[in-house]
C-alpha cells in the first residue's frame, strides 16, 4: 500500500534521494513560438536518449519549494512532489513531480498531486504551474493526462546551462 505524507527535509532527503528521476524517450518536441502562438511538433529520435533530473536542493535552505510530499512503499520512498505558492497572483508552483520507474502508471503522481493541490487550495492558489523540458515527452503526456495544459514556452530560459538547446515549456490546471 502505497502512502503519501508530507515529507520532512532534510531528514527524509536520504530516501529521497535514491529516487530515480530519469526518463527514457525517443522523441522531443520541437517547439516553434510565433505571432499565432506556441507549437510542438513530436520528432521521432534516432536512438533513444536518456535525461535525469537532479533532486540536489533536498537538503539545501535556499531550495525554492516550502512544501513536499513523499510517496512510501513500506519503508522505500516511491514518490516525491514539492511545491511553493505566490501570493501576488495565487499560483502554485510544482516544483518537482517524481515517480520511481518501477511504481509509474499506477496513480502515485495523482496522489502526491492530489496533496499538493489540497495545499494550494487550502492558501487560497487558484492554478497549478510547472515548467518542464522540451525532451521530457513522457512527462508532458503524463501531465496532459493529470489535466494540465500547455501555457507558455521559452526558448532561451536553459541557454548557458547544462540543458542548452532544450525549450522550457510551461504547463498549468486551475484549482478551482
Amino acid at each position: 500500500m502505497i502512502v503519501v505524507r508530507p515529507a520532512s527535509l532534510p531528514r527524509d532527503a536520504e530516501a529521497i534521494g535514491t529516487l530515480d528521476t530519469a526518463f527514457t524517450t525517443d522523441a522531443v518536441y520541437d517547439v516553434e513560438a510565433g505571432e499565432d502562438g506556441i507549437r510542438l511538433t513530436r520528432r521521432t529520435l534516432e536512438a533513444p536518449l536518456t535525461k535525469r533530473f537532479s533532486l540536489d536542493d533536498l537538503a539545501s535552505p535556499a531550495r525554492p519549494y516550502d512544501h513536499a510530499w513523499a510517496a512510501w512503499d513500506g519503508e522505500r520512498c516511491v514518490g516525491f512532489a514539492a511545491t511553493s505558492y505566490e501570493p501576488w497572483n495565487r499560483r502554485l508552483t510544482l516544483w518537482h513531480l517524481y515517480v520511481a520507474g518501477a511504481h509509474r502508471r499506477r496513480g502515485i503522481a495523482r496522489q502526491l498531486l492530489r496533496s499538493a493541490e489540497a495545499h494550494g487550495r487550502a492558501h487560497g492558489a487558484l492554478n497549478i504551474w510547472l515548467e518542464t523540458s522540451s525532451l521530457n515527452v513522457p512527462g508532458v503526456g503524463a501531465y496532459r493526462a493529470l489535466g494540465f495544459a500547455l501555457t507558455g514556452a521559452d526558448l532561451t530560459l536553459y541557454d548557458g546551462t547544462d540543458a542548452q538547446g532544450e525549450t522550457a515549456l510551461f504547463f498549468s490546471r486551475p484549482l478551482v
